[in-house]
């Protein structure tokens, strides 16, 4: 299963930390980061976060806003629904909001997701915020993904790789490009250092199987008390430095055209193909009708499968 209902890879909603306590909302005001068609449009509720952390918040949007400033007119103007800009089951307990943006013709992006999940589980609230950037087979740098899930105040996953679109041990050119060079692993070091910090496994072995060897697959646990001042801080320190500097490596060295012959290209696209259409099997059509009633999960799963081009 994905880590969020609409559609990211790697991070089981079945397998998520433990939650303790309800995570409620902040007042901090959310600027907007949205290049527009109209720059007087107002920005869509998925920059908004409403139930994150405010430290998580302001990263997620920094992170946002990064991306889009890089990837600039490479991004055609979103065409989301707003009944999938924003969604939530009848009685309240679950809401959302997606917005996907596709790369334009000359773009090495195949499309920008962005969304949040917020649902309350007898034992508390699970929060999901997501950053996925697939790229098409102009390329075959490396898909971007950046995924949080918090299930208590004090606790949080991440996910943080540079998806690989090759078998790394049969292309070591590929491996030493992408991630030796770039000493991704390195900061993945500083960041298992803290004490905070321990390893975090996806319940799902094809997730598991799309990761590169550098990911960041972490939980920051920050104990059962009122810690939640700790675990703010690791995030406005360490982790905000790390996701912001792999993002940027990732904008730097992955979006550019890097010529593949026609063969590699048929191969990319298959595989591309099929984690999509696995991760719409295995997890959207499974979990999206029980947590939004079939008739909102409908809709949204016809979005992402257009997104997906599947």
């Amino acid at each position: 299963m994905s880590s969020t209902a609409v559609g990211c890879l790697l991070s089981p909603l079945r397998s998520r930390p433990s939650s303790t306590v309800a995570v409620s909302g902040c007042n901090c005001k959310c600027r907007s980061i949205r290049v527009r068609a109209s720059m007087s449009s107002p920005p869509p509720p998925v920059v908004e976060f409403p139930y994150l952390l405010p430290a998580q918040r302001e990263l997620m949007v920094e992170v946002l806003s990064i991306v889009e400033t890089g990837l600039g007119p490479q991004l055609l103007p979103s065409t989301v629904p707003s009944d999938v800009l924003s969604f939530q089951n009848p009685s309240g307990s679950a809401h959302g909001a997606i917005d996907i943006r596709h790369g334009g013709r000359d773009s090495t992006v195949d499309f920008v997701l962005e969304s949040w999940l917020h649902c309350q589980i007898p034992t508390g609230a699970l929060n999901i915020a997501t950053l996925l950037v697939f790229l098409n087979s102009s390329t075959d740098a490396p898909h971007l993904l950046m995924d949080f899930i918090q299930g208590s105040p004090t606790s949080l996953v991440l996910l943080l790789d540079l998806i690989p679109r090759k078998d790394v041990a049969l292309h070591p050119d590929y491996l030493d490009e992408f991630y030796h060079q770039t000493d991704l692993d390195k900061k993945r070091q500083v960041l298992s250092k803290l004490p905070q910090v321990q390893p975090y496994m996806p319940s799902s072995i094809y997730a598991r199987s799309l990761l590169s060897p550098t990911a960041i697959v972490v939980n920051i646990n920050c104990g059962d008390g009122n810690e939640q001042t700790l675990l703010e801080e690791i995030i406005r320190g360490k982790l905000n430095l790390i996701c912001k500097e792999i993002v940027q490596i990732w904008l730097s060295l992955c979006v550019k055209t890097r010529l593949s012959s026609e063969v590699d290209q048929d191969i990319l696209v298959k595989r591309d193909s099929l984690i999509k259409s696995k991760v719409i099997e295995i997890d959207l059509e499974a979990n999206l009708p029980r947590m939004f009633t079939p008739e909102v999960a409908s809709r949204i799963i016809r979005e992402i499968k257009e997104a997906y081009k599947v």
